[in-house]
């Protein structure tokens, strides 16, 4: 069975205010362990999905702090201790001192990847 941690992940990403250690798992999805060091609402960024939103689903838990994910329906705000799902059609508020840990499915993880990566070296 596929395992990974926070540290054996195959892939590290620091940004500033954020820093993920990744896992592409051969079960079809990537597990990303996360950390927000700064406050961010990253709405700019997924300009060019559809609906502007993130398309990708993700199954997560919050160890510390807390997440909220913004849709058309309203915010919803997970805080530590909490489980969540959250289906396609969200844009992510960060919040500095949280530690997540997300998995999704990697194919459309990649796509929402692709365009939020050339949104951000646009806006640098």
């Amino acid at each position: 069975m596929p395992k990974t941690s926070k540290a054996t992940a195959d892939e590290t990403i620091r940004l500033e205010g954020y820093e993920g250690h990744a896992t592409e798992l051969d079960t079809g999805y990537t597990v990303v362990f996360e950390s927000y060091t700064a406050d961010a609402d990253l709405t700019e960024y997924f300009k060019g999905l559809p609906e502007d939103r993130c398309q990708c689903p993700h199954w997560g838990y919050v160890f510390n702090g807390k997440v909220t994910f913004k849709t058309a329906d309203g915010d919803e705000t997970f805080e530590a201790g909490d489980a969540y799902h959250v289906g396609p059609g969200h844009t992510p508020i960060l919040y500095a001192g949280t530690d997540v840990v997300e998995f999704s499915p990697t194919e459309e993880l990649n796509r929402t990847i692709e365009v939020v990566s050339k949104n951000m070296e646009a806006a640098a």
